[in-house]
């Protein structure tokens, strides 16, 4: 069957993609930028890539002239984006997606949203209803999904309730931790999404997923920490002030205060199924929430996450061109350079350090002042340091990495290329690399800013003595010396 999935670089399609590979199908991926999508050279070699912007449709003819599929997954969410854009964007990007649809002599339309069996919908769900609206207007047979709060490592659900589980063992919390929801697993999800492909029996209609259990969000934090072995309190108090909560759970936890905001306002209504007769249709075993969190943990061990909300820049509607940031400037710019000597056997053991920063790992010097700067990042707006990395052994470009996107991974010639998403008067970049010869093997570390304006100058000369400290050491345990004199040159 000829597959064409759009939001193929994003958490859902990640997590889709293999599964219809392994069945047999011949899948088409749609990304914005074929940089940022980095599946496994098993899966690169097994399907066909095609490189658009579904909110510009004015080039869906040049693109997808003269091909054909049998089913299209529209994938594409946009969270992060401002709710006076959001619903605009939303409609843009569908009625592209019909237009490719009709182009391609598409059979079936899968979609997957959220439950909005309820009223006075949250912004964010009233743009997903757009989408929904769309697609039923398009004459071509739809099989919609409405989902609630999706339960994966990675998932923005799962990470947002890690983090206040994880920090907070005392939470005083607002009234719409009360509502209910009922969580899915994503593997339910996966699988009502691959066996709904031209089944018939699904054709014209819109059904409502869910897992087994219906929980208040009070609840969820509480079985969350039952798991794993966290003893928490949770008080809730008679009123919403949903202001405040969207600042709670931007300062709590790894979400941009965009995200918060969306999330507190879908929170507002309990998430629950109404019409369950997708399990008639599709039967299959539903997942647990205490279940889902153990398998989420496991696959987190064992180090399998394949995708994350993180990396959503790669897969929503929201812009950032990496091409336009993987060639460093030189010019205007100020930069930190510091080399140091190590041995050629130890060249994969410290490549592995630096294509390892960030995370838990840390940043192999002053940790705990690069958590204040991610802190006055988080009280800037900007993303702050929570955001983590998707694993700990791999790394690809477009993951986000504490407030860094990765720009380039290039292990055999060892180089690392980050670009910083924190609030910054500038552009700054943060490269590490080893350059080997017959006679010497140097370690190279190499910050580079481009300012704006006098307070972009300003603000590099008010780091120089952070960066001198903090850069200077981060280098030697990189390289794993301690008492090694560095060459630099800084201006």
């Amino acid at each position: 069957m000829r597959i064409l999935l759009t939001g193929a670089n994003g958490y859902i399609g990640m997590r889709l993609l293999p599964v219809l590979v392994e069945a047999g199908h011949e899948v088409t991926c749609v990304v914005r930028d074929l940089n940022r999508f980095k599946p496994s050279p098993d899966l690169l070699n097994k399907i066909n890539i095609i490189e658009f912007d579904f909110l510009q449709p004015e080039n869906a003819v040049q693109n997808f002239n003269k091909k054909q599929f049998d089913a299209a997954y529209y994938l594409i969410h946009s969270l992060g984006d401002t709710s006076t854009t959001l619903k605009e964007y939303e409609l843009r990007s569908a009625g592209c997606f019909v237009l490719v649809a009709i182009l391609t002599h598409v059979k079936q339309i899968i979609y997957l949203s959220g439950i909005s069996n309820v009223k006075n919908l949250s912004k964010h769900l009233l743009a997903r209803k757009v989408v929904k609206d769309v697609f039923i207007r398009s004459g071509i047979a739809y099989t919609i999904f409405e989902a609630g709060i999706i339960v994966g490592s990675g998932s923005v659900s799962f990470e947002i309730i890690r983090d206040l589980t994880e920090k907070l063992p005392v939470m005083i919390v607002p009234r719409w931790l009360n509502s209910c929801c009922q969580p899915i697993a994503i593997r339910n999800v996966i699988n009502y999404l691959h066996k709904s492909l031209l089944n018939e029996l699904t054709f014209f209609k819109t059904f409502e997923i869910g897992g087994s259990d219906v929980l208040t969000y009070k609840q969820m934090l509480l079985e969350f920490a039952a798991v794993r072995s966290y003893k928490r309190y949770i008080l809730s108090l008679p009123i919403s002030f949903h202001w405040l909560s969207s600042y709670w759970l931007y300062f709590a936890t790894s979400a941009n205060f965009s995200i918060a905001r969306q999330l507190v306002q879908s929170m507002k209504n309990d998430v629950v199924c109404k019409e369950f007769s997708i399990r008639d249709i599709i039967p299959q075993e539903l997942i647990s929430y205490r279940e889902a969190i153990k398998m989420a943990f496991e696959r987190i061990e064992q180090n399998m996450v394949i995708s994350s909300w993180t990396d959503a820049a790669s897969s929503s509607l929201s812009r950032l061109d990496i091409n336009q940031y993987v060639e460093v400037p030189v010019n205007g710019c100020y930069k930190d350079r510091r080399w140091i000597e190590i041995d050629k056997v130890n060249v994969e053991e410290v490549s592995s350090r630096f294509f390892g920063i960030g995370g838990d790992q840390g940043w192999y010097y002053a940790d705990k002042l690069w958590r204040i700067r991610g802190l006055l990042d988080k009280i800037m707006g900007g993303v702050g340091i929570g955001r983590g990395r998707r694993s700990k052994l791999d790394i690809q470009p477009g993951d986000a990495l504490d407030f860094w996107r990765v720009l380039l991974v290039d292990r055999k010639n060892y180089r690392l290329l980050l670009f910083a998403e924190m609030k910054l008067p500038g552009e700054a970049w943060l490269e590490f690399s080893i350059v080997q010869n017959e006679n010497r093997c140097i370690l190279k570390q190499t910050a580079t800013f481009r300012p704006r304006g006098i307070l972009g100058r300003n603000y590099w000369y008010f780091m120089l003595p952070f960066h001198f400290f903090i850069f200077r050491n981060m280098l030697k345990r990189i390289a794993g010396k301690k008492q090694e004199k560095l060459l630099n040159n800084n201006y």
